[in-house]
């Protein structure tokens, strides 16, 4: 390896591919190529590479068979595919033969840069962090029994682009002592990147205290918080520590902060001002040491404009912002989630070893999950308990996800058909959802939406163009109120001729 760099083994048919590649990475990487499968997987052990770039379609021995082949050595390596093919049951089957992503051709060579170096980084992080086989085997076995699979980043789950940066930036955040804000939508582990946080921290030796602002009355809010003295309302027969007293010395969490009454935001408002609060019917104030961590499945500067909620305490909270992806715009995380959680709950269902047949596979990362990674889990808790046999197929799934039901916007009934539009209109709005939809499945990377869409980049931009989509997935208000057909088809057939 030259001037330790981390090897990369290209395996591709073409050799033009194989070329650019090396063009491209060798500045960063120390890089070696193969023509086709046999020949890769007869220097692999030579080589002893970091990392594989895999073509899928290849003479004498496809990257698939190489993927088998890999496995039934126990050779365990992180493999990205790369190919021209583009269906979701090819991306399926190379994700459960071991492949970590999948990406089309011609990708995007910053995308595919940036993926190389998360991957590799993930790896020498697994591998530092990884116990003595000693160690593990001198575990008593209720510990064992109780331990959960472990995830990508700990409980996480994800090797997309978008939760790898996601990981990064929760090591960056874990080692400040500031107040983090975490967004999402419900079911997408809010609370879990809380507890990471808490984990990477100082205060890791201290208490996790969780709370949902959700869950409890108003009136009992600010007694679960901040405490109470005995007598200081009716039924309160004694002494109640807060959970903030609690906390002391640890980390806070408060889900669902946008629930909080207006009269609690301020006493939350002085306690991140001051560091002190009063206990219900004390007169003395209390300092503790705690690090605050919120979330919030609503937009709070909605609510800020509706008055609400407190301008200045959504100030003070928002220090750090970590916004969580939803499931349906990391689609490819969905195998390795089935995988987890059929490993974390197959214990509690006799020890049953699920296996999605590719159709059932390719149903499930179709849906459009409203429910995020909490459906998920749900849905394979169902399937262990009622599936007939260890083979999942299309019929065992869920009505709602065999069918692919579209999320439900609010207000019932999707726009097109509620607001009563005409064809055209209603035509450009379905072509602007579509659009717009792929490029934030794609990370807005024109290229692979265009692939998911199954258009040339040409006509995607063309398109994208004519309704007033920028680069960032947003519709300009011109282009909003302009006419659909503003535009004759003939220009249309000029791109595509």
């Amino acid at each position: 390896m030259q001037d330790g760099k981390r090897k990369i083994l290209i395996v591709d048919d073409e050799p033009a591919i194989r070329d650019s590649l090396r063009l491209l990475l060798k500045s960063n990487f120390d890089v070696e190529t193969a023509q086709d499968g046999e020949e890769a997987l007869q220097v692999l052990e030579s080589l002893k590479p970091d990392l594989i770039l895999l073509d899928v379609m290849m003479p004498r021995l496809d990257g698939i068979e190489v993927l088998k082949q890999m496995q039934e050595r126990q050779i365990s390596l992180p493999v990205i595919m790369l190919t021209a093919t583009n269906t979701v049951r090819t991306a399926v089957q190379a994700m459960k033969c071991g492949a970590i992503d999948f990406l089309n051709k011609p990708f995007d060579v910053e995308e595919l840069t940036d993926i190389i170096i998360a991957t590799l980084e993930r790896t020498r992080k697994s591998s530092t962090t990884s116990a003595p086989e000693d160690e593990v085997d001198n575990q008593g076995d209720a510990e064992r029994v109780q331990r959960l699979p472990p995830g990508d980043f700990g409980p996480l789950v994800g090797r997309s682009a978008s939760m790898s940066e996601l990981f990064a930036r929760i090591q960056q955040i874990a080692v400040r002592d500031t107040t983090v804000l975490i967004t999402g939508e419900s079911g997408t582990g809010k609370e879990l990147v809380a507890r990471q946080i808490h984990e990477g921290s100082t205060r890791k030796s201290g208490p996790f205290v969780a709370i949902n602002c959700a869950a409890i009355p108003e009136t009992l809010i600010e007694s679960e918080l901040f405490g109470h003295e005995k007598g200081a309302f009716t039924h309160a027969v004694e002494r109640r520590l807060g959970h903030f007293e609690l906390a002391h010395g640890g980390t806070l969490f408060l889900d669902e902060i946008g629930e909080l009454s207006l009269g609690v935001q301020v006493k939350m408002l002085r306690f991140l001002q001051e560091q002190e609060f009063y206990r219900v019917g004390r007169s003395k104030p209390i300092r503790v040491d705690v690090r605050i961590v919120t979330a919030t499945n609503k937009n709070l500067e909605d609510l800020v404009k509706q008055k609400t909620f407190r301008q200045d305490l959504f100030y003070r909270i928002n220090v750090i912002n970590l916004s969580l992806p939803p499931l349906r715009e990391r689609y490819e995380d969905i195998p390795h989630l089935v995988e987890h959680f059929v490993k974390k709950l197959h214990g509690a269902y006799s020890g049953r070893a699920l296996t999605l047949s590719p159709e059932a596979m390719e149903s499930m990362i179709e849906y459009s999950w409203p429910g995020n990674v909490r459906e998920l889990e749900n849905v394979i808790e169902s399937l262990l308990a009622l599936a007939p046999t260890d083979l999942v197929t299309p019929q065992d799934l869920p009505r709602k996800v065999r069918e692919r039901e579209a999320v439900v916007v609010e207000g019932g009934l999707s726009p097109v058909f509620a607001s009563g539009l005409g064809f055209e209109e209603a035509e450009k709005m379905f072509e602007t959802d579509m659009i717009m939809k792929a490029l934030k499945r794609a990370n807005f990377v024109q290229t692979r939406a265009a692939e998911l869409l199954g258009i040339s980049r040409r006509i995607l931009k063309y398109k994208m163009d004519k309704l007033g989509i920028n680069e960032r997935g947003e519709v300009s208000s011109a282009a909003q109120s302009a006419d659909p057909l503003d535009e004759v088809q003939g220009k249309e057939d000029e791109v595509t001729s």
